[in-house]
């Protein structure tokens, strides 16, 4: 089991640890003693895209090379730190410093906290390891996240659920914490999925009974019915009795339960009222490491798994 040190940003920003370390030189100094991960905002990125962060003692400042891992480099461009501002940043205090004008300020490090979180976390982590992570930002392709004290990676949309969504906003929205798994690396590339996390076609069938009436999301409209989601893991098949159109919430019928052929067979009922702001994800697993998933009943002729041996093909 690791034991993670190293959070997404905006995680520590108004601990009180903190805040306590921020607000004053005497705590910042003991922060810069001991080598302690803090975070403050981002105010303003100046010409030189040096970022400039909020400390109620003083001024800071992350100088452009210090912004992030891989910006001297050219592999990180330097919208990644215009796109900061008024964001939190992760960092360690280097050294203090004075302005033309005798002000005091700190000397702030954010590509030096990353390199500690690649070296110390992320690079010892194996697949099929459980993280958390934060929603940053959304593209029809996938939903990109925080991992660590600002490392970006990303959940394809086809590992986000075993429901098909039309796009990762149907499912999070930015600033969401969440967790993730790591299925493999590519390179230099941490590789992530989320849908092993929300549970078997069984654990999710559990939660409902013939005979029941619930609510579901229409995913799909065919002509030969209508593909309803009712947990992000399991979706139904209910005939077309009246116009839907795909993100509807209705009301559904069950009709039927059938392991075997992975159905659920519905029957529509009404329109809801809509609902643009995803449901929160429910979690069927909650440890830290999971070495196999296999999504079908044992009985069922289709066989959907996934193996954590790192082998990402």
């Amino acid at each position: 089991m690791n034991l993670n040190s190293f959070y997404p940003e905006g995680t520590l920003l108004n601990s009180p640890d903190n805040q306590s370390a921020i607000a004053t030189r005497e705590g910042l100094e003991a922060a810069q003693q001991q080598g302690t991960i803090l975070e403050a905002k981002v105010i303003m990125c100046d010409a030189s895209h040096n970022m400039w962060v909020d400390l109620p003692c003083m001024k800071g400042m992350i100088p452009r090379e210090d912004g992030a891992v891989g910006i001297t480099e050219g592999v990180v461009r330097d919208i990644a730190l215009i796109a900061r501002v008024g964001k939190p940043v992760s960092f360690q205090v280097m050294r203090f410093d004075q302005l033309q004008n005798g002000e005091t300020y700190a000397v702030l490090s954010r590509r030096s906290v990353q390199a500690r979180c690649q070296a110390e976390y992320l690079d010892t982590l194996v697949p099929g390891d459980v993280l958390n992570a934060r929603v940053t930002h959304l593209e029809p392709f996938g939903a990109f996240v925080d991992i660590g004290c600002g490392i970006a990676s990303m959940v394809p949309i086809d590992a986000i659920s075993i429901s098909r969504i039309s796009h990762p906003s149907d499912r999070f929205k930015v600033g969401d914490d969440i967790r993730v798994i790591l299925k493999g690396r590519q390179g230099s590339r941490i590789l992530l999925t989320h849908k092993e996390l929300l549970g078997t076609w069984e654990q999710n069938a559990a939660l409902y009974h013939v005979g029941e009436t619930t609510t579901g999301v229409v995913r799909s409209v065919e002509k030969y019915g209508v593909f309803i989601e009712l947990m992000p893991n399991l979706a139904g098949l209910a005939e077309l009795r009246q116009p839907v159109a795909v993100g509807q919430r209705i009301s559904v019928y069950i009709k039927a339960l059938i392991p075997e052929k992975l159905k659920v067979k519905l029957i529509q009922v009404d329109v809801c009222e809509n609902s643009t702001v995803p449901s929160p994800v429910r979690y069927f697993f909650t440890g830290d490491h999971m070495d196999r998933w296999l999504y079908t009943p044992e009985n069922s002729g289709k066989h959907i798994e996934t193996v954590f041996d790192g082998n990402v093909e």
